[in-house]
């Protein structure tokens, strides 16, 4: 079973590699933005909450993307193969959540594949991808904001990574399919 935990600041390409990622090798892909993005629309009690948080630039508490997550897993067959997880964890303690919630499933991390970009380009990324999408985060103050929780909660998590031997960085600049190879190459060499 192959778990990839795609990591990065918001802009990196995280979703953009996730797609690439489970197209080559047949995981299960749990975006936590996507996921919430669809409670938000669907006006769900965990979508009203987790607006709340997201609209100034904060992180989702752990409690409700933890039991998000351990529904996601529970409930499709197609994770028993492998599963992706973008935008999660974001903080230590959501990774140990992780950690234990997938060794109560007889399973861990393979590999995490941190994608490391410079902020002017994750700035220039967002601005532009808000102009596509019109996603109303994707504005300077909020993309700012994100970035600071980014450093402040989430930058602390390559350390806990490395420590567990499994951060793999992958320089996240050049075309997307440059990147694609770097990652590639980690996976192929798990």
């Amino acid at each position: 079973m192959l778990n990839v935990v795609i990591f990065g600041a918001p802009g990196s390409g995280k979703g953009t590699q996730s797609e690439l990622i489970i197209n080559k090798y047949g995981l299960f892909h749990i975006s936590t933005g996507d996921v919430l993005r669809a409670e938000m629309k669907n006006g769900t009690e965990l979508g009203k909450t987790a607006e709340g948080y997201i609209s100034k630039g904060q992180l989702v508490p752990d409690e409700l993307i933890i039991d998000m997550l351990a529904k996601v897993l529970d409930s499709n067959e197609e994770t028993k193969k492998g599963v992706i997880f973008d935008g999660f964890p974001r903080t230590i303690p959501q990774a140990k959540a992780l950690k234990k919630m997938l060794a109560d499933r007889v399973t861990e991390v393979s590999a995490v594949v941190g994608l490391e970009v410079e902020e002017p380009e994750l700035i220039d990324r967002l601005l532009k991808r808000g102009q596509v999408s019109g996603r109303s985060d994707d504005n300077l103050e909020t993309i700012k904001s994100r970035l600071e929780v980014y450093h402040n909660q989430t930058t602390p998590l390559k350390d806990y990574y490395i420590e567990e031997k499994k951060y793999n960085a992958i320089h996240g600049m050049g075309s997307v399919e440059e990147i694609f190879a770097r990652i590639e190459k980690t996976i192929d060499n798990l």
